[in-house]
């Protein structure tokens, strides 16, 4: 059985720490979670109900979040380079400034997800749900996004393309 320890980058302490096992059972029974700053690198948390959980700045580098429920979760300026969140929900989630370079969101659920200024460079959005989604400012070049469920309610009027 493999063991996880989660700490905090910045002040070194740990948060909680056990059997690799309980860490998604431990985060579904503590709902709204606070795990701000903390190193989540390549977790597995795969059809998790992280709904609420506080992942503020947190490193979540090639993590595995399909099919999660991250509904109004708050991952804003987390490092989600390379995460898989195939179906995941993203509904309402707060990610503004957040990375997500080269994420995997194919036919996620990211209505009313505020993605205010993240970086979704070469990330995969096809047939995800953009549906009244914030993506103001979000840099989306190499982004895929063909056959994303695309509405006139997305707030897309402010969606650039950094070089």
């Amino acid at each position: 059985m493999s063991k996880f320890k989660i700490t905090n980058r910045f002040t070194k302490k740990t948060i909680i720490e056990g059997e690799a096992e309980s860490l998604k059972l431990f985060l579904e029974q503590n709902k709204g979670a606070d795990l701000c700053k903390a190193d989540l690198r390549g977790a597995d948390f795969r059809g998790a109900d992280l709904r609420g959980v506080n992942l503020c700045e947190a490193d979540l580098y090639e993590a595995n979040l399909c099919e999660a429920n991250l509904c109004g979760a708050n991952l804003c300026e987390a490092n989600l380079r390379g995460v898989n969140l195939y179906e995941a929900n993203l509904c309402g989630a707060y990610l503004y400034e957040a990375d997500l370079c080269g994420a995997y969101l194919y036919e996620a659920d990211l209505c009313e997800a505020d993605f205010c200024e993240v970086n979704l460079c070469g990330a995969n959005l096809c047939k995800a749900n953009l549906c009244e989604a914030n993506l103001c400012g979000a840099n989306l070049r190499g982004a895929k996004i063909k056959f994303a469920q695309q509405t006139d309610v997305i707030r897309a009027m402010c969606i650039t393309i950094k070089d």
